[in-house]
């Protein structure tokens, strides 16, 4: 059945105030949020477009809590939404009107850093930067890093499988977590992976990365922690067109070289970015490569050596190295600013998240420019090049008539063409609820009941975040049916 948002799903039928007394007696006062002046806060995370009062908010403060509401909701059929610090962009802690949202915003404890074992303990609440900030003393750190480092969380992190501008060479989220424990929507206890180097029976820790708050709620990880390399360069260089810029990249990767990050932004990105960060960009290029490389300063050289002459042999216009720390932070402070950026000069914007094969980029970023003509509106890119992650920012104005709508239709159509690229519909944003109709450009009806199958080996009642990640197979067909031209293609927003 097709959910929507704008109205309460028949499946649940909520009694809040015997739910509301329920959880009174098992969490503080100060835990449970039941007015709509405090619940306001929680209508969306990071996609704004999608905007729904949640029936009541938790914040527990421990395991014990986070499983007493669980079982009171299990027993009640009330739905649960998983919550971090909603940095995400998919609307994959968009409240449903009938769910408790759980927000996991108290459990923030490092209850372990162990240099040895070269891991760290942290409760789904800890922010992604404060893990390296603890193991900073030890020479080590935590190598994914999202650009919402400063305030995204571990859990959300694990939920999503997030990357960062130096997952080409350090991994994605799944690469670097080793256990999780977390508890599934009866309360029952569960733990996935191991802090050996393997664990028994089938990879579901694999599984729970990724698998966005549909499956279970985290309440421990234990994270791989990695050295610090003793020094580290940047090599920005600018294109004077996007298909060179594009074609470097390749390049780069075909030449046998793993940089510590390679990032691509392209000139309406530049121009957002260099007032706001003054990073020292070059307003005259159509497009820049970031290209970092890590290492011994001997290893270091050596890469900057080859990077630089296939940047050269690329068409590059211009190419810089960095010089000192400082340069290097700089340089990349423009990368990681994109988003709030684009911020300032929009008064909304969609960041759209697709992965494509790196030797298409350059097609892409031209079919976008196309798009953006056809749908009349602009459109900034910034890419994870290195491993053909890209992230378009649509920007539109939400009090215009019409720009929602035509910014969502633009967005669909660099997600379906990034299917008929050879890629996938999204990098590390998540499916949520932007994407959710999408997934039947990527999976067959068969594939989507297999995940349905998987959902409900785990959450047999779907109560677990609803509506969210996997269409039914009626919402592909009706999907379907609209993309062949036999029905209407329509946009519903939810109300607040």
């Amino acid at each position: 059945m097709s959910l929507d948002f704008s109205t309460g799903d028949p499946r649940f039928a909520v009694d809040r105030p015997a739910l509301i007394a329920r959880l009174s007696v098992v969490l503080p006062a100060d835990a449970l949020l039941t007015v709509e002046e405090d619940l306001r806060p929680y209508e969306c995370d990071g996609l704004t477009a999608y905007r729904c009062l949640p029936s009541l908010v938790a914040l527990p403060e421990n395991e014990a809590q986070v499983r007493a509401i669980l079982r009171i909701c299990h027993e009640l059929r009330v739905p649960v939404v998983p919550r971090g610090t909603a940095t995400g962009l998919s609307g994959g802690a968009t409240p449903h009107p009938d769910a408790v949202v759980v927000s996991m915003a108290r459990l923030k404890k490092i209850l372990r850093v162990d240099p040895f074992s070269r891991t760290a303990v942290v409760q789904p609440g800890v922010r992604n930067l404060a893990v390296s900030e603890a193991a900073a003393p030890y020479g080590l750190y935590y190598a994914p890093d999202p650009s919402s480092q400063i305030a995204c969380t571990i859990g959300g992190n694990v939920a999503e499988n997030s990357g960062g501008v130096h997952c080409l060479k350090y991994g994605l989220t799944v690469h670097n977590v080793l256990r999780v424990r977390g508890l599934t929507i009866d309360g029952e206890s569960v733990e996935f992976g191991s802090a050996a180097l393997d664990a028994a029976g089938y990879d579901l820790l694999a599984l729970i990365n990724g698998s966005e708050g549909l499956l279970t709620l985290l309440t421990e990880v234990t994270v791989r922690l990695t050295p610090k390399p003793p020094l580290a360069q940047v090599v920005i260089a600018s294109f004077a067109d996007v298909r060179r810029a594009g074609e470097a990249v390749a390049r780069i990767i075909a030449a046998g070289i793993i940089p510590a990050g390679l990032e691509m932004m392209d000139k309406k990105a530049i121009h957002a970015v260099e007032p706001y960060v003054k990073a020292g960009y070059n307003l005259d290029a159509e497009a820049i490569l970031l290209c970092e490389s890590d290492g011994t300063p001997e290893e270091v050289a050596e890469e900057i050596v080859r990077v630089v002459e296939v940047l050269d042999n690329s068409g590059a216009s211009e190419i810089r190295v960095s010089q000192s720390e400082v340069e290097r932070l700089r340089f990349w402070a423009g990368r990681k600013a994109a988003f709030p950026a684009v911020g300032r000069v929009t008064p909304d914007y969609l960041c759209m998240d697709g992965t494509i094969p790196r030797k298409r980029l350059a097609d892409m970023l031209e079919a976008i420019e196309a798009l953006s003509r056809k749908y009349a509106l602009r459109c900034a890119n910034v890419f994870h090049a290195g491993d053909g992650n890209l992230h378009p920012l649509i920007m539109y104005d939400a009090n215009q008539a019409g720009e929602l709508e035509r910014a969502v239709a633009f967005g669909a159509e660099i997600l379906e063409l990034s299917v008929r690229f050879g890629g996938t519909i999204t990098g590390e944003h998540g499916v949520g609820l932007e994407k959710i109709d999408l997934m039947a450009e990527q999976f067959a009806s068969g594939e989507i009941a297999a995940f349905h199958r998987l959902k409900a080996a785990f959450d047999e009642d779907g109560l677990l975040n609803p509506g969210k990640g996997v269409p039914t197979l009626a919402r592909c067909r009706e999907y379907t049916l609209a993309r062949a031209g036999t029905a209407p293609v329509t946009f519903v927003a939810p109300k607040s």
